[in-house]
């Protein structure tokens, strides 16, 4: 299921279409940042979904840009709690590689980048690392979470993000993981590792089948 939001989710007229096999995509809420902390989605509050209801969650960001206070090498990032937002701290175990091209062409690369990943880590997973703030810089990208209300097996999740780093360089990152734990996962914070989030929308949505 996992892919590029708008091959997967929506239509050519820009509604959710069904996937391949039955069952439908349920838009469930969206957030959208205005100098805020963070962009948090919470079972029950808000009318946020997340819950047994569906099986796979996606969240889709758009746009999002640190606030330039924070000025540029500030970190987007997520984590998952397991009591509602009290906190945010699920021990995960994560990949993180990336490719990158300059906008002036002087260099490449695609490299696994270890000093990102997670081993048993409670901390915020990173999703882009050294963003640039100045005016016209975002990432946008897509988070798919799987069966986040099991009480057997643990979290997956993959991501796929681009952004603007601050060199100035297009990075387009691929994080994927597990929340090692049984619990069942009933909310999800994006931030940036320092300052707020200036601008930018995040979407969720539910697969019903």
């Amino acid at each position: 299921m996992s892919g590029i939001i708008a091959q997967n989710i929506l239509d050519n007229s820009g509604l959710i279409k069904a996937p391949a096999g039955g069952g439908s995509w349920n838009f469930i809420k969206k957030l959208t940042a205005s100098a805020s902390s963070d962009l948090s989605f919470v079972d029950g509050t808000s009318d946020v979904v997340l819950d047994s209801t569906y099986s796979i969650y996606c969240f889709v960001w758009i746009n999002i840009h640190p606030s330039q206070q924070s000025g540029d090498g500030e970190e987007f990032q997520f984590n998952l709690s397991t009591d509602t937002g009290s906190n945010y701290n699920v021990t995960k175990t994560t990949t993180y590689f990336s490719a990158t091209n300059y906008e002036s062409d002087a260099g490449t690369s695609l490299a696994y980048r270890d000093s990102h990943d997670l081993a048993q880590g409670t901390g915020f997973q990173n999703i882009s690392v050294d963003h640039d703030a100045d005016n016209d810089a975002s990432s946008s990208g897509e988070m798919w979470l799987y069966n986040p209300s099991s009480t057997t097996f643990v979290k997956h999740f993959l991501i796929r993000n681009n952004y603007m780093h601050s060199a100035p360089l297009s990075i387009n990152s691929f994080v994927a993981g597990y929340g090692n734990t049984t619990s069942a996962v009933d909310a999800v914070r994006f931030q940036f590792s320092a300052g707020n989030i200036d601008a930018g929308q995040i979407c969720c949505y539910g697969l019903s089948t």
